[in-house]
């Protein structure tokens, strides 16, 4: 597997979270820990925005917890939910207009076996099926919040992937998992990749 050497930078980022969303689809989520290094595909993602989305954490403004949600873009934005998993974010967008991307599943592609490990699982589907699923398989938790995507250095980054890893078609649909604005069709995914939360 190719790994670029250098991540996806900013600009990237800093575009219209409904043209990031779509993109993420095939890039490498790159996470470096004592155990080693574990990398997965990301096949689902979902948009969320500002004052036009009431699903979003940033609708009615800025807290202490969404705070990296009005910085730069580029940055990840980690937060615990339910009680009981981390979810984790891209932000989008200029600094000061709060959105991100959800990053909703994976496919492992190195570093499989610790991944198994860490959620316990025996079934590969199981691994970065969902939100929850893939932050423990890569072991990202809130000591993630705020740390930048784009830098090279960062023990958590998201890459481009080899040329062979772009082919895909790309489903547009509702998002899942929300209360509010369940019409808007902000979710994308692989299709007929196996690794999708839900089709």
């Amino acid at each position: 597997m190719s790994i670029a050497p250098e991540p996806v930078p900013r600009r990237f980022y800093n575009r219209d979270t409904l043209i990031v969303a779509p993109e993420l689809l095939g890039k490498l989520l790159v996470r470096r820990e004592s155990s080693g290094l574990l990398v997965g595909k990301i096949v689902e993602t979902e948009a969320y925005r500002g004052v036009d989305d009431p699903a979003s954490h940033s609708y009615r403004g800025k807290t202490p917890r969404n705070a990296v949600m009005f910085g730069a873009p580029g940055i990840a934005y980690v937060y615990f939910t339910y009680g009981n998993h981390y979810c984790l974010n891209a932000v989008t967008e200029e600094e000061g207009i709060p959105a991100a991307v959800l990053i909703r599943a994976v496919e492992p592609l190195e570093g499989v076996d610790l991944m198994m490990r860490n959620r316990g699982v025996e079934k590969l589907t199981e691994v970065g099926s969902g939100p929850g699923k893939l932050t423990k398989a890569l072991q990202i938790t809130r000591e993630q919040n705020g740390c930048d995507l784009t830098d090279p250095a960062s023990d958590l980054k998201i890459c481009e992937p080899s040329e062979a890893g772009k082919v895909f078609e790309t489903v547009r649909t509702t998002r899942i998992g929300i209360r509010l604005a369940q019409d808007k069709m902000w979710r994308f995914y692989v299709k007929g990749n196996p690794h999708v939360s839900r089709k």
